[in-house]
């Protein structure tokens, strides 16, 4: 017995009760060498020990981050020290929670703003709905999860006042462009290759730092390419002049 283990024991049914796991999940675990009961009745009986609860609780932690069975087998071998390795899942864990805060306070202020809204007696319409929904499908379409978490985080960080002064910011550099598209303006006449750079830097404030920015950035242009006209409508300005100043700032390159 080691000196965390308080002599608790736990039978395949119930640790399957108390963790909301099935008896097939831990047997499972048991016939594939994942998490083999440390001890057995005089019978054969599985009995799960407080070692064996903690290292069920690494389990279905890891997968809950995304690895296989086969990956956590592995990795669950490579750690000696089990307190580090806690320490390690749990900041991990803790630091998906809070991204999942970041995304899910972003919902609510939404959310929000549909109720206040409808408590002035407005009710959004249906194409607001649709194309709300049609929006976030397009976006979870380019974006893996992590990216999605990463933007989400970048926007938290800035907070609301700075997202509102980029949007402020964005378009004034839009109109200060628009004029320069239409005329075909070589883009490296110093006044637009000035407004290009800003415009990008722009940017690049929405998106996380160095190769993951640029992952990001990536998925954004591809959503763009491909969706140009549906989503150059969402704008204040006629589709048509926003695509070809898209691809006016894309000559800058």
């Amino acid at each position: 017995m080691t000196e965390a283990d308080n002599g608790r024991r736990w039978s395949v049914g119930e640790l399957a009760r108390a963790t909301g796991l099935t008896v097939r999940a831990l047997h499972h675990y048991d016939q594939i060498g994942l998490l083999t009961p440390q001890q057995r009745t005089l019978s054969g009986h599985r009995r799960y020990t407080e070692h064996d609860l903690r290292r069920l609780y690494r389990i279905r932690a890891l997968s809950a981050l995304g690895l296989s069975l086969d990956e956590i087998g592995s990795l669950l071998a490579s750690q000696d020290d089990e307190l580090t390795a806690l320490q390690t899942l749990l900041t991990a864990q803790l630091d998906g929670l809070n991204t999942q805060a970041a995304r899910i306070n972003e919902l609510r202020i939404r959310i929000d703003g549909l109720l206040q809204r409808i408590a002035t007696r407005q009710m959004p319409d249906p194409d607001q709905f649709m194309s709300t929904l049609e929006l976030i499908t397009v976006y979870e379409t380019y974006f893996t999860q992590e990216q999605r978490d990463q933007l989400a985080e970048r926007r938290a960080a800035l907070g609301p006042e700075a997202i509102e002064a980029a949007k402020h910011e964005w378009a004034s550099l839009v109109e200060a462009l628009l004029p320069h598209a239409e005329a075909n303006t070589p883009v490296d006449t110093p006044e637009v290759a000035d407004l290009i750079v800003r415009y990008r830097a722009l940017g690049a404030r929405f998106h996380p730092p160095a190769e993951q920015g640029e992952q990001t950035t990536a998925a954004a242009n591809r959503m763009w390419q491909e969706n140009s006209q549906e989503l150059a409508s969402r704008l204040p300005w006629p589709p048509d002049r926003m695509i070809a100043l898209i691809n006016y700032i894309a000559q800058a390159h």
